[in-house]
């Protein structure tokens, strides 16, 4: 909800001066249009750290239709928030000394002469319709221009060979104001980007800055994270970490009839012990329709093990630590090619965009995917078949000076302030590596392939693929099939909690969450009692660790072992259950499975090796 907020009496207001503890010397005002600018406006926050001649503030200009989770990014900010009105009365007593925006929206011309605009994607790319002449809102109007500059910046010919709207940011309607310019500063990334300014909009040329991109900066520091990052989303064990990135609107992935099938594929046909899924969804979409709306829609995919990332949180980490990422026409998308990573391209609009643009580029060199063929056959191939420098064009058109944006910016905002540039290097935190990402399991009864190898003195080898809630039997484990002499058996496991009471009541094994202080054994005897056509109860007894219970006997308490590297193993505990299933299911007493001491669990060509001990109670 939209908080209407009180005109400020501090740090700034007609008697503010009585009141500051400091009197500073100048004051910059950061103007949000929706969060997806204000998260661009995060990125530069700290350029203005240790500096107390200045004074920092808020605002939003409420222009915008996707206004929620303003007020909470603001908040969160911890800089006094200005409204709407006050903030253009204090640009008229000249109290702004600087403006800082990356979006359009709103009437920027109160600030004509005192505003730096960031881009708040990678670049200007997108078509957009013109915005209205009282808002200078870019999410509303009809108007197609003509005859401004040169007329290739509003009439250009798109892929389809039809006429479209502007491209947002490069159009004059934007750009000025009375025939001027708005900015004192439009803040480029690329020299490719000033070139169709020329084109589109030359009056307003001369307020060009190349300064990089602090987005790109903090995605290249990342990279030098990328094994940690890769733990963290539970991929550090060599599984293939696939991210679906969408941006908005009905012409994005999320939008497409396809999205909800691409899913479901994604989810019943990758091993879930092979693979792992994470959707990174445009902020728009998060909070145009609601964020409980969009879990509402994405509930099965997540219950399924795909990881939903907060937009304002770990998109960039996920990224940083993909092996593929599935996307569309975003800038994501385009962050990701230029982070050398394959990418397959699920839907691409390239009417929507500026055919001179890097993003259309990027639409006719990635490769789309193919109905018809299998999703993991084709993330397989993307990733196995991708060469070194395929993406080195869209790496070098990201940034003018990759690694340097910060000091730019931060030598172009105290030159536009007309203060020295403070000394030292800019001020750049590193983004964090998440936590308890990696916890996350799936909800849904999960269905399981397994074969037992065992040769005498040698301990088990027990291979699993788990399928999440298949609609059809899966396919069999690689390397068994009809002319092999280790048939795969099948099994379900289903977790207590479930909401597919039906599946749960007739699953081989039954688990439960991990709930601290309660002792496994008896929930195991509590579970068994419960699903009488369950044959074995698996219970979570810490990290890596799970009590197996059968009908008879005494328990086995299974561990994963720590990995070569030294580093946990992130194996769900669920897949030790499975592997003691498959022993006990190949005739095998499940006691003789402790006499092993330790055995060897494979999901594809991952290995984990699991200690296992006769547990009583």
């Amino acid at each position: 909800m939209t908080v209407i907020r009180e005109r400020l009496r501090v740090p700034v207001g007609p008697d503010a001066a009585r009141w500051r503890t400091r009197e500073p010397r100048r004051t910059v005002l950061f103007v949000v249009h929706n969060v997806t600018s204000a998260t661009r406006l995060l990125d530069v926050l700290p350029l203005f750290d240790d500096a107390p001649d200045i004074q920092q503030l808020a605002t939003c200009t409420g222009s915008s239709p996707f206004l929620a989770g303003v007020d909470e990014l603001l908040e969160a900010a911890g800089l006094p928030v200005v409204p709407w009105e006050q903030a253009k009365e204090l640009a008229s007593a000249g109290t702004v000394d600087l403006a800082v925006t990356a979006s359009y929206g709103g009437e920027l011309q109160a600030f004509q002469g005192k505003l730096a605009v960031l881009s708040h994607g990678i670049g200007y790319n997108k078509r957009l319709a013109t915005p209205d002449t009282g808002h200078r809102t870019p999410d509303t109007g009809h108007r197609v221009p003509k005859g401004h500059g040169a007329e290739a910046g509003a009439e250009a010919r798109t892929g389809t060979g039809k006429s479209s709207a502007p491209v947002f940011g490069m159009a004059p309607e934007w750009l000025l104001h009375q025939g001027e310019p708005l900015a004192s500063a439009t803040v480029l990334s690329h020299p490719e980007q000033l070139d169709r300014l020329r084109l589109s909009c030359p009056e307003a040329a001369d307020t060009a800055v190349l300064a990089g991109d602090p987005c790109f900066d903090r995605l290249l520091d990342l990279r030098r994270r990328r094994p940690a990052l890769r733990r963290a989303f539970g991929a550090g064990d060599g599984r293939r970490l696939v991210v679906l990135n969408s941006t908005w609107g009905r012409a994005s992935l999320a939008g497409s009839a396809g999205f909800a099938g691409l899913l479901r594929e994604l989810t019943e046909t990758l091993p879930l012990d092979e693979y792992r899924l994470c959707a990174v969804l445009h902020p728009n979409i998060w909070y145009g329709h609601g964020p409980g709306q969009v879990r509402s829609w994405l509930r099965r995919a997540e219950a399924s093990g795909v990881l939903l990332v907060d937009p304002l949180e770990h998109w960039r980490q996920a990224i940083a630590a993909a092996d593929c990422v599935i996307g569309d026409h975003g800038s994501v998308t385009y962050y990701a090619a230029a982070l050398h990573l394959p990418v397959l391209l699920g839907t691409f609009p390239h009417d929507a965009l500026d055919p001179a643009s890097p993003v259309a580029a990027l639409g006719r060199a990635a490769p789309r995917l193919c109905p018809g063929v299998p999703l993991r056959e084709q993330i397989d191939a993307v990733i196995d078949g991708h060469m070194p420098g395929r993406y080195d064009r869209f790496a070098a058109q990201a940034s003018s000076d990759p690694g340097v944006s910060a000091t730019l910016l931060r030598k172009l905002f105290h030159s536009l302030l007309g203060l020295p540039v403070p000394a030292g290097a800019a001020p750049t935190p590193p983004l964090p590596v998440p936590e308890n990402l990696a916890a996350q399991r799936p909800s849904v009864p999960v269905r399981v392939l397994t074969t037992v190898r065992h040769s005498p003195g040698e301990p088990p080898e027990i291979a699993i693929a788990r399928f999440a809630d298949p609609s059809v039997e899966p396919d069999d484990l690689p390397g068994t099939g009809a002319d092999s002499d280790n048939e795969p058996d099948a099994h379900t496991v289903a977790c207590d909690d479930t909401t597919d009471s039906g599946r749960l009541s007739l699953a081989d094994v039954v688990t439960c969450r991990a709930r601290p202080g309660e002792p496994p054994g008896p929930r195991a005897a509590e579970l068994l009692a419960r699903y009488p056509y369950a044959a074995l109860a698996a219970v979570p007894d810490g990290p890596g660790r799970c009590l197996v219970q059968g009908r008879e006997g005494a328990g086995l308490l299974l561990s994963s072992l720590p990995r070569p590297d030294g580093f946990p193993d992130p194996c769900d505990p669920s897949v030790h259950a499975s592997a003691a299933y498959a022993w006990y299911a190949s005739g095998r007493p499940l006691a003789a499975l402790a006499d092993t001491g330790t055995i060897t669990v494979t999901t594809g060509a991952i290995r984990h090796r699991v200690a296992v001990v006769k547990e009583s109670w």
